[in-house]
């Protein structure tokens, strides 16, 4: 058995030091730092939440040199980072497909301090949804939920399977314990909007809504399963569901078709996809069933 313990903490450390070349200290302040990853040559991406300001920012890279980071843009919905980085040498790591990961295999999370160098976690996969949404309306495809102790400095850093693949970045964000896996597909995305706009659109109705129980009769009536809806409480003048004729008190049942339990489930139809879509919305007014038109709009920057 002490042969096998020591042949995987080879591997591990084998796999960290791999996994270290792409990789970076992110810093912002005079003390701490976070990580970041290569992600492609130039671009480096990070966990947002940790990136403490905008501008001069700095990078410890794999070579040890500090070099200052302009910030591409900022997502907090995704907990994701993009800075540019003349600097930042083409990745060398190789990308594996998060899908194959199964509660009880292992990964390790692969980052870096300014001072130090490299540091690694080893974690476990405990949860593995084929979907999740994140408080931030953010959904993630899969949902990997990593038992893993992570330290401040290694937030931001690549995770890796037991192939030596980075499968994705690592954050706290989303997770009462342990850490999340913001899949690399996912993270591709984002990576090419943010450095095209600058920032992740995202749809808006423009209404303020609350979940709410049906009473059983208009349940039945519905011929629905689900026993609550979402209840508008405030409809902004001049905001897509004002100018669909929507109104405070409106119980919104279903839209496109989907049914309409609690209000998280309206995030899921304003991705940026839906943008200048129009989608029915199925509401009840007053007892009666009404089906009105609105057109998903984009949230104006800066809102919440």
């Amino acid at each position: 058995m002490s042969a096998q313990l020591v042949e995987l903490s080879n591997a591990l450390a084998q796999t960290t030091e791999l996994a270290a070349a792409s990789t970076v200290a992110v810093h912002t302040e005079s003390r701490g730092s976070s990580s970041g990853v290569i992600w492609r040559a130039g671009i480096i991406v990070t966990a947002e939440h940790a990136l403490r300001r905008d501008e001069e920012i700095q990078v410890t890279l794999p070579d040890g040199r500090v070099v200052g980071a302009e910030l591409a843009g900022r997502d907090a919905s995704t907990d994701l980072a993009v800075l540019k980085c003349a600097e930042a040498a083409p990745s060398t790591a190789k990308f594996g497909a998060v899908e194959s990961l199964k509660p009880g295999h292992l990964t390790l999370v692969v980052g870096r301090t300014r001072a130090s160098g490299p540091v690694a976690a080893l974690g476990v996969v405990s949860l593995v949804a084929t979907e999740r949404r994140s408080w931030t309306g953010a959904s993630l495809t899969p949902y990997v939920r990593l038992d893993v102790g992570l330290q401040p400095t290694a937030v931001g850093g690549a995770v890796v399977d037991a192939q030596g693949s980075v499968v994705g970045i690592a954050t706290p964000r989303f997770a009462r314990f342990g850490a999340i896996i913001i899949p690399a597909p996912y993270v591709n995305r984002v990576v090419d909007t943010l450095l095209q706009k600058g920032h992740i659109p995202r749809g808006y109705l423009g209404v303020g809504l609350q979940t709410v129980r049906l009473p059983d009769a208009l349940r039945n009536s519905l011929q629905r399963k689900e026993k609550t809806a979402a209840i508008l409480l405030e409809v902004e003048p001049g905001g897509p569901a004002h100018k669909a004729g929507m109104l405070i008190g409106d119980i919104l049942v279903s839209l496109a078709g989907q049914s309409i339990a609690r209000f998280e489930d309206v995030q899921a139809h304003l991705q940026p996809e839906n943008i200048g879509k129009a989608l029915t919305a199925k509401i009840v007014r007053g007892g009666a069933v009404q089906e009105v038109s609105i057109a998903v709009a984009e949230r104006p920057r800066g809102d919440n």
